[in-house]
């Protein structure tokens, strides 16, 4: 019987990680994809890849967090709850990844096992609060650290960086010898190349950042209940998002490739880079955090910084100045320019928002990564409330 129970405990983890698979993988390679710079199968060989090494070191420490720490009572992870609490944590998941939708996994994994606590009073409230306020500081961080860039260095990001894409492909491959050899296209200059070579590598650390926040959320549940080790469950947990990656991301690599933005390569950079710090920093102390969200406040605060660089900070204090606070924004350079002091740019060079995103597939994304977290919370709480009272 507990053979069998475990074999189940660990078809529900490989499920986990096939929806942690393609619930990440949008996010890290969405605009590698939607730019053209690299292929749905080179972006899931990528993510397979840095996922693994992300969650092989950093990730031990969420595991533990997660698996040993959150539930006070090491009696109330057994075999028979892990498998209930894992099942929430993938059916969410699955729900957001049905509609294209990169849902937080940390904050669902979380919410799951959270729910277990409350309802058999074994949740350690020190720890839910400390994950608790780092998920409300951690956005706040990257709103802020966007906005000074945006406010006092995007321009010159954007001259360095920016690239203008020419006709015809990126690479060809040379194929007269055994092994096909990659060359430039005929159009293709280096610093398109340069450019190419920069987003792929964001999504590698994106993907890096992930594997150390997510693998938790597929095998700490296992883990915790003493039942397997956790490096096989390592293993384990990520060839199954290898698998999502080769899989159902195509449903998110489609959404935010091509769907909701046509966020600049200048910006998708910052925001890689600030989100992906901010949940390697956090997972090396042991929490989970929700890049999703991270990035979102990002974006966010790097439009507000780029509009306000329209004010100076004398006549913002003076006030009577007026400031198009928009994430359209971020669309406002033109990399042939040079940048303007702050206070000397025009206001009506600063698009709308709806420049920039598409109203509709953003509103869908907002609502249900706000309902993904609560299905898998509300769905452990009621079941193991009702179980522990009637059953256990």
């Amino acid at each position: 019987m507990v053979e069998l129970l475990l074999i189940v405990g660990l078809a529900v983890t490989v499920f986990v990680g096939y929806n942690v698979g393609g619930s990440t993988t949008g996010p890290a390679f969405g605009p590698a994809v939607g730019s053209g710079v690299l292929s749905k199968v080179g972006a899931a060989a990528l993510m397979s890849v840095f996922f693994f090494i992300g969650a092989g070191t950093l990730g031990r420490r969420v595991v533990d967090t997660l698996g040993r720490e959150l539930v006070t009572r090491g009696g109330v992870f057994t075999l028979e709850t892990s498998i209930v609490v894992l099942f929430f944590i993938g059916g969410a998941l699955f729900v957001g990844n049905y509609y294209g939708v990169p849902a937080s996994t940390s904050m669902t994994a979380v919410g799951a096992i959270a729910g277990l606590g409350i309802a058999t009073g074994s949740l350690n409230w020190s720890v839910m609060g400390e994950i608790a306020v780092w998920w409300i500081v951690a956005p706040i961080i990257g709103f802020w650290v966007s906005g000074v860039i945006g406010r006092y260095f995007y321009p010159r990001i954007n001259q360095w960086v920016a690239i203008e894409s020419t006709d015809g492909p990126l690479l060809e491959f040379d194929r007269s010898g055994i092994v096909p050899q990659p060359t430039p296209g005929p159009d293709t200059t280096r610093r398109e190349i340069g450019g190419a070579v920069v987003v792929v590598a964001i999504g590698c650390l994106m993907a890096f950042s992930s594997g150390t926040s997510n693998i938790a959320n597929a095998v700490a549940p296992l883990v915790g209940a003493g039942v397997v080790d956790m490096n096989p469950m390592i293993l384990l947990g990520s060839a199954a998002v290898a698998v999502g990656a080769f899989t159902i991301a195509r449903r998110t690599l489609d959404t935010l490739g091509n769907d909701i933005t046509d966020l600049p390569l200048t910006a998708a950079i910052v925001v890689a880079v600030v989100s992906s710090g901010i949940v390697v920093g956090l997972s090396a102390i042991g929490i989970p955090a929700s890049f999703v969200i991270i990035a979102t406040m990002s974006i966010v605060g790097l439009g507000w910084g780029r509009a306000t660089r329209t004010v100076t900070v004398g006549e913002g204090i003076r006030g009577g100045a007026e400031t198009n606070v928009s994430v359209g924004a971020l669309k406002a350079d033109d990399p042939g320019d040079e940048p303007e002091d702050i206070g000397e740019e025009d206001p009506a060079d600063i698009p709308a928002a709806a420049d920039l995103f598409n109203p509709s597939t953003t509103a869908r994304i907002v609502v249900l990564q706000n309902v993904v977290p609560l299905l898998s919370t509300i769905g452990a709480l009621v079941t193991f409330g009702l179980l522990f009272r009637f059953v256990w």
